[in-house]
């Protein structure tokens, strides 16, 4: 089967990888990421990773299309990816000493079949030091990652504690989306509808 993973994520490449989806085809959506104001982050993320799978698919009916979106929460404040250092810096301060839920949606599409579900996540920062934020935030790696951190860099050390699936907060919740797979005919541990 054609599969399509509608991201240019590297962590999300890999982990498509990881579980064994080696042959698939990288085609990002390219629309404005928007949804309507006052969802909840479940909500949101779900709609969001809805758009972009009906987006790629509307080009690639016959291919198995697979996207994601995800975003922090904070209280009832939504973080997305810093759109600078500064950004990246508040938000960072906004999480320390703190728990803060992963959002993830998945999206997996087949022409107009289509399933979206969602995984969360709750992880808990250590207290920061101001010093400590202003390092990470130079390092440049939290500046394409929801929350301004990645918890498989070097932000590893910023996590004194999770709750729930580890790859979500990397992007992509594994385990719920092989089960959406299989539903479609693809499951990665027995190869079944898998290109090798």
């Amino acid at each position: 089967m054609h599969i399509i993973l509608a991201s240019q994520s590297p962590r999300r490449r890999e982990l498509l990888e990881r579980m064994g989806l080696t042959k698939f085809e990288i085609i990002p959506a390219r629309g404005e990421e928007r949804a309507e104001a006052g969802l909840s982050p479940a909500r949101l993320v779900e709609e969001l990773s809805r758009h972009k799978a009906a987006e790629v698919s509307a080009a690639h009916p016959d291919a198995l299309v697979i996207a994601a979106d995800t975003v922090v929460a904070a209280g009832d404040r939504v973080l997305g990816k810093p759109r600078s250092v500064q950004e990246a810096e508040e938000m960072l301060s906004l999480l320390s000493g703190r728990e803060h839920q992963v959002c993830t949606g998945v999206t997996v599409r087949l022409g107009e079949r289509a399933l979206t579900e969602h995984e969360e996540t709750a992880v808990r920062f250590r207290p920061l030091t101001g010093a400590e934020i202003a390092a990470y935030a130079a390092t440049g790696e939290p500046m394409d990652k929801a929350g301004a951190y990645g918890i498989q860099g070097r932000g590893c050390v910023l996590v004194e504690g999770i709750r729930g699936d580890y790859y979500n907060v990397m992007g992509l919740p594994v385990c719920r989306l092989a089960g959406m797979l299989s539903r479609f005919g693809v499951d990665p541990l027995t190869g079944e509808g898998v290109e090798r």
